[in-house]
């Protein structure tokens, strides 16, 4: 998402507009409801390659990098289809690209690049949470296959996932006591892998699952990267995971002040559009600035992560500022339609559901506060 537009970022940002702005709110409320997967939306990009223009061109990708794919995600849910499966084929792309080996990246990389294959991602445990260092979920080494046990939660896609990208436990720090970790592909059918839905107040067009593992083995070549290493592959995946959540922000803040704007302009009282007056323009207005700040850091951070610099700062200060400003613009424009912005065709109830989940997940406010406190200003470890 560069700072400044160019020619091919414009032809992204068009095509992907026309694409999505086919089918829109109406269309992802439908498919969101029965939690069915928007594939007339996917089907359609991945088609015209932007679900992979983020993947190197060996593999069917466009040879681009992430600021592109964020610029796609963006666009998608400014016309309102926020494709939160996106975020996780980020995630998995990101990591197989630059830390598979040549085997994985083959077996993987071209159908992430075409859309027909789709991964989930599991490392959130129900007593871990945001600590990582806490995994309980253990793969132990036997011969040539890892046995793993443990439980995973809010493992979006499992159930339609053909791969699900799984941190464990592969041993023990000796003096932290911090876990060790590793990066592995899963099959979602392995024996032993079970699910439990976890029924969920947003509209997403995916189900969120607790995964139970007892004793599922995984060959030992569907390890990605180092053995205990797998904190360089990790952030790899969470830094491109923020980015692109910052990005849907971005986007559905777009669709919440578009219509917005539209209405302050159309609807008047006693004859003068109501946009005319402060109390309604001024609060649209701070909401832009709000969201236009939030897309320069989201631009940052992908950028940072194209060049192969750290982008955890970034990444995290993004992902905080455009969720913060999607809850804004989708709360206002509630307010600028008054009764209106609570009819179910207006879509901005179910926005708001969908824009307010990114204050909490893929990382919460707190967590991204407390990143920036120790790491940009020195501050003392809380924790």
């Amino acid at each position: 998402m560069p700072l400044m537009s160019t020619p091919e970022i414009a032809a992204i940002r068009e095509s992907v507009r026309a694409i999505a702005g086919r089918h829109g709110w109406s269309y992802y409320q439908e498919t969101g409801r029965k939690y069915e997967a928007p594939t007339k939306v996917l089907s359609a990009l991945a088609s015209g390659g932007f679900l992979g223009v983020h993947l190197p061109a060996e593999y069917g990708g466009g040879g681009l990098g992430l600021s592109e794919l964020a610029v796609v995600a963006e666009e998608a849910a400014a016309a309102g289809c926020p494709l939160n499966t996106m975020i996780v084929q980020a995630i998995a792309g990101s990591v197989l690209a630059r830390h598979g080996t040549a085997e994985q990246r083959a077996q993987w990389l071209p159908g992430l690049a075409s859309g027909e294959v789709t991964f989930a991602f599991a490392i959130t445990e129900p007593d871990a949470g945001s600590n990582a260092h806490n995994i309980t979920t253990v793969a132990r080494r036997e011969g040539d296959r890892y046995v793993m046990r443990g439980q995973k939660t809010f493992c979006s896609g499992a159930d339609r996932a053909d791969a699900i990208l799984l941190v464990a436990r592969t041993g023990t720090h000796d003096r932290s006591g911090n876990g060790l970790l590793s990066l592995f592909i899963v099959d979602p059918k392995a024996p032993g892998l079970t699910m439990q839905h976890i029924p969920t107040a947003p509209m997403l067009s995916t189900k969120s699952f607790q995964l139970f593992l007892d004793d599922v083995e995984v060959a030992t070549d569907q390890l990605v990267g180092t053995r205990d290493e797998g904190w360089r592959p990790l952030f790899d995946g969470l830094n491109p995971e923020r980015i692109m959540a910052s990005a849907t922000s971005n986007g559905i803040a777009r669709f919440a002040l578009d219509a917005a704007a539209r209405y302050a302009r159309e609807r008047s009282v006693w004859s003068t559009p109501i946009g005319a007056h402060q109390g309604i323009a001024h609060p649209l207005a701070e909401a832009k600035v709000e969201l236009e700040l939030a897309r320069l850091m989201t631009a940052k951070a992908a950028a940072c992560f194209d060049a192969g610099v750290d982008a955890g700062e970034a990444a995290n200060m993004a992902k905080m500022a455009s969720a913060d400003a999607a809850v804004r613009c989708v709360d206002q424009s509630i307010q600028t339609h008054g009764g209106t912005g609570f009819a179910l065709a207006t879509g901005l109830t179910d926005a708001y559901w969908v824009a307010r989940v990114a204050q909490t997940v893929p990382v919460s406010r707190e967590m991204v506060l407390n990143f920036v406190a120790q790491h940009s200003l020195g501050l003392p470890r809380s924790y």
